[in-house]
């Protein structure tokens, strides 16, 4: 079996499993510096684009291709490329579509798309060029958002009257959206040859005005919110991920961003993200399912919803930003869970983050603590 993955950065979520495998790798990165370039039995060197990926996943005669980006606009060039590779050289690429990835890429479409089949959505309004300002005042705090929007960019939480004027003065193609104060959710949702299966909902923090990036937050799951039946709750989350998988036709996996209204107890589906999420680490310490080596059993072909049920376990889990964390307390190259009572450290030196699992909340209350302390002594830092 041999593998082309395209993109190195987020490879050492999978390496480890496709040795465990014995599956060939290759990788095709545009940067020369990017991390784990050496975890790969061959790297090619490429331009941006899909051109030469595509071209040497034919020339390897690979078996699939797995593309590994984190972000919106090369997904579409990946769609184009899986729709040539599979019709005409019945390569699979396990990836989205190019018309579920452009959907995703563009956030206003998204929006129509969940309104139009009556799923909950913030209210939003597309922004005219010939707009009233204090109209728009009167609706403060109003989110204003571009459809290409991503990861806090293209994207204000406006206060004032003068954040709506900065915001229109620098971006273009604006929609507006409705301030929901609650809690912000995540959930993965695998999905391959019409199969499919929803994770687990992760929390990812309160809303706040000051729009905090949800890398700056604390992570829990399973998702437990105060005052309602977070069984139910959780399960309508999983049914509504599953729903929204395959109204878009998604292959692969996709995060599903979702805005749980605790004044209302109602539900708001933010974005569809076609590509890794964010919280896989929170994922995989909850449910011993690592969405990305996920997609390895779909290119081997043997993968399906009941195997994943089957497989899936139920842990308590937390992520905290930690910026470095002790060295000798890092495993390199390893983001596999070990043991029921473990973590993973992940992420870039000086923006590093530590997922934590146990097999009882008390459990991990005590290793949060014990990694907690190590880290304060490890930064001198003291707490009263």
């Amino acid at each position: 079996m041999k593998i082309l993955f395209i993109g190195s950065r987020l490879f050492d979520d999978v390496a480890w499993y496709t040795k465990q495998l014995g599956i060939e790798t290759i990788i095709t990165e545009s940067n020369e510096n990017a991390v784990n370039l050496d975890l790969a039995d061959k790297q090619y060197i490429v331009p941006r684009g899909m051109d030469e990926p595509m071209s040497i996943a034919i020339k390897e005669e690979v078996d699939a291709v797995i593309p590994l980006i984190g972000i919106d606009p090369p997904l579409v060039d990946v769609g184009r490329m899986k729709e040539k590779l599979e019709e005409e050289n019945g390569i699979p690429v396990i990836s989205a579509s190019y018309d579920a990835a452009s959907l995703a890429a563009n956030k206003y479409d998204t929006k129509k798309l969940l309104s139009k089949n009556n799923i909950n959505t913030p209210k939003f309004t597309k922004l005219e060029k010939h707009y009233d300002l204090d109209e728009l005042e009167m609706q403060l705090p109003l989110v204003l958002k571009t459809p290409g929007g991503q990861g806090g960019s293209g994207v204000k939480i406006a206060l004032s009257k003068e954040d709506i004027s900065e915001f229109v003065s620098t971006n273009d193609n604006i929609f507006t959206e409705e301030f929901v104060e609650g809690v912000e959710v995540s959930i993965e949702v695998l999905r391959w040859k019409n199969d499919v299966v929803s994770l687990c909902p992760v929390y990812k923090g309160d809303t706040t005005l000051e729009g905090t990036h949800p890398l700056a937050k604390i992570k829990q799951a399973p998702l437990n919110i105060q005052g309602i039946n977070n069984e139910e709750h959780n399960n309508s989350i999983k049914e509504l991920a599953e729903k929204l998988a395959n109204l878009v036709g998604v292959e692969g996996t996709m995060d599903i961003d979702i805005l749980h209204d605790t004044s209302s107890n109602n539900d708001y589906v933010i974005e569809l993200n076609t590509r890794p999420s964010g919280t896989r680490y929170m994922t995989a310490s909850s449910t011993n399912i690592y969405p990305l080596c996920q997609l390895v059993d779909m290119a081997m072909g043997n993968w399906s919803s009941d195997n994943v049920n089957k497989e899936m376990k139920n842990y308590y889990s937390t992520e905290l930003p930690v910026g470095d964390f002790p060295k000798d307390k890092v495993t390199p190259k390893i983001k596999v869970f070990d043991g029921d009572n473990s973590y993973v450290v992940h992420g870039p030196e000086h923006y590093q983050r530590v997922t934590i699992r146990a097999d009882s909340r008390e459990n991990l209350n005590n290793l949060t603590y014990d990694l907690v302390n190590d880290y304060a002594r490890e930064n001198n830092i003291k707490f009263d």
